[in-house]
């Protein structure tokens, strides 16, 4: 029918395996992909999915631009980053809170310090003095 035919407009099939030949393009997965994590912009989610990929756990990022898409209207749709291989959850879960503590950890494991080319004292979190530009000891 004409309502069929126009509902697969612009659709693209896409399909595992090559139609030139027998061999499939991908291995066949038998897990899903599963979602893992709402970022609060798209630099989170990045930064998470880098953390992710350091780790070995392939995922993606859902959303991400669609904050932009809002102009001056509230988002109500942030970023999403996916595992892949559902697999990968409960390890992606554990990075999770491992990457959720790094800023809360990492102030209280050093304290301030102060920058040995001019005596400013700086905060914990910075590497750089900000008055003279020296790097921390």
């Amino acid at each position: 029918t004409a309502a069929s035919q126009a509902a697969n407009v612009g659709s693209i099939p896409i399909t595992r395996s090559n139609p030139l030949c027998s061999t499939p393009l991908f291995p066949p997965r038998e897990s899903a992909m599963k979602r893992l994590y709402q970022a609060k912009d798209l630099i989170e989610a990045q930064l998470f999915r880098d953390f992710l990929r350091d780790h070995r756990i392939e995922s993606v990022i859902f959303g991400g631009f669609l904050s932009g898409a809002a102009g001056e209207l509230p988002a109500t749709q942030f970023p999403e980053v996916w595992v892949v291989e559902e697999l990968d959850y409960e390890r992606g879960r554990e990075l999770l809170r491992q990457f959720a503590g790094q800023d809360e950890t990492e102030g209280r494991e050093r304290g301030p310090w102060h920058c040995s080319r001019c005596g400013e004292e700086i905060e914990p979190q910075f590497d750089i003095c900000w008055k003279c530009g020296s790097c921390r000891d």
